[in-house]
């Protein structure tokens, strides 16, 4: 019996190391046999001699298992300062692409960082509007945040959406993106349930509690604007980076003239936003598609050919709410598979066909992808309510 009873106690405490497939043995323990239980479970235990009965048992020590963790979420997080997030000048907020069923398509969501890597694009939004973090769980917008960093943290910045309009689910979604690597973090204000002026204080100097912090106005999307007052509030937060600006170039400039770190959030006014009115740079959704000539635009100096030349394909863009546009061309592309989830459908035929017309005049070498662009009829695409 008492045999017996070492020998359970001792099985439960590898139960652990064995979850690893690892044979663990105490210093000390003698010559290892092995048991097997059923569906071929090997669990090898030291034989113990009539001796060893008689001696006071000792708890077993925890398996370490050195360097196993393919990455420190500290040593991550708490290697990009402020500092390293004010300078950047172009931005993607990335699309996240998936599979017929609905689950992201990893390869594909691979294949569009590595092209705005080697394209020049800085840093990426993970899981923002054009990432269409509102269509995912957290587990899910948790991971990709985590998976990007790990693909393709030191070659880019990765900026994890993890606002709210709960401030509980915002904290809770930082402090888990932080912990999976993400270098800093894009905060919008509370939509729909909006809050009042000091609400608004509040709840930023919550999120702004966990760590390099980029603020998101878009009073088109969250029905309140954050006016300047705000801004200035907060700001003197030491993990305050800086503001992705929707309302216009006024209020950039407004801005910039204190000394504030801005990105336009318009495609269409960026280039303005940055050679006139001291913008940073811009947070892109054009960029999705051509990285190579946005990085020109923010980086080049003034260039207004190339800009009106992209301007057809902008508007186009956002004929109707982003990211449907996108969406659409990604897949006439081949960039991606062309799976939309609801409620988000393509754009019609006749806009489909527009593209085509777009891609041909500015160079489909100038577009990511390696694949001749065409036009997809309504069949080809594929539309997920139940993922």
């Amino acid at each position: 019996m008492a045999s017996s009873l070492l020998m359970n106690q001792a099985l439960g405490s590898r139960n652990a190391a064995l979850s690893f497939g690892l044979n663990v043995r105490r210093p000390g323990a003698g010559t290892y046999t092995r048991l097997v239980f059923g569906f071929d479970r090997n669990v090898f235990m030291p034989l113990m001699d009539l001796s060893e009965r008689t001696q006071r048992w000792i708890s077993p020590e925890a398996t370490v298992i050195s360097n196993y963790l393919p990455m420190r979420s500290l040593e991550v997080k708490n290697r990009t300062s402020v500092d390293d997030i004010k300078s950047l000048r172009l931005i993607t907020a990335i699309k996240t692409p998936y599979l017929p069923d609905g689950r992201f398509d990893l390869e594909a969501h691979d294949s569009l960082m590595h092209m705005q890597i080697v394209n020049g694009v800085e840093g990426v939004i993970v899981g923002g509007t054009t990432g269409e973090g509102h269509l995912m769980g957290w587990d899910e917008h948790i991971m990709l945040i985590g998976h990007t960093v790990n693909c393709f943290g030191t070659s880019i910045k990765v900026i994890g959406n993890t606002g709210s309009n709960s401030t509980r689910e915002a904290i809770h979604a930082s402090e888990q993106g932080f912990a999976v690597g993400m270098h800093a973090a894009l905060h919008i204000n509370p939509y729909y349930g909006k809050t009042s002026s000091q609400g608004l204080v509040s709840h930023f100097e919550n999120v702004l509690s966990m760590g390099p912090t980029i603020i998101y106005n878009v009073p088109s999307r969250t029905g309140q604007d954050i006016p300047p007052s705000i801004i200035y509030m907060v700001s003197q937060n030491p993990n305050m980076v800086g503001v992705k600006e929707c309302v216009g170039n006024n209020r950039i400039k407004e801005y910039t003239d204190e000394g504030m770190v801005i990105w336009s959030g318009n495609d269409n006014e960026c280039h303005d936003s940055r050679w006139t009115y001291g913008a940073n740079g811009v947070i892109s959704v054009v960029s999705n598609l051509v990285p190579g000539l946005m990085h020109d635009l923010m980086f080049r100096g003034k260039n207004p050919s190339l800009n009106s030349k992209l301007m057809p394909l902008i508007d186009w863009l956002f004929c109707e709410p982003n990211p449907i546009g996108l969406n659409t061309a990604l897949a006439q592309l081949g960039a991606i598979r062309p799976v939309f989830r609801l409620p988000y459908v393509p754009l019609p035929l006749e806009r489909r066909i527009e593209f085509v017309g777009m891609v041909e005049a500015i160079g489909r070498e100038n577009f990511v992808g390696d694949k001749d662009v065409q036009v997809l009829d309504d069949d080809d695409f594929i539309l997920v309510g139940r993922y």
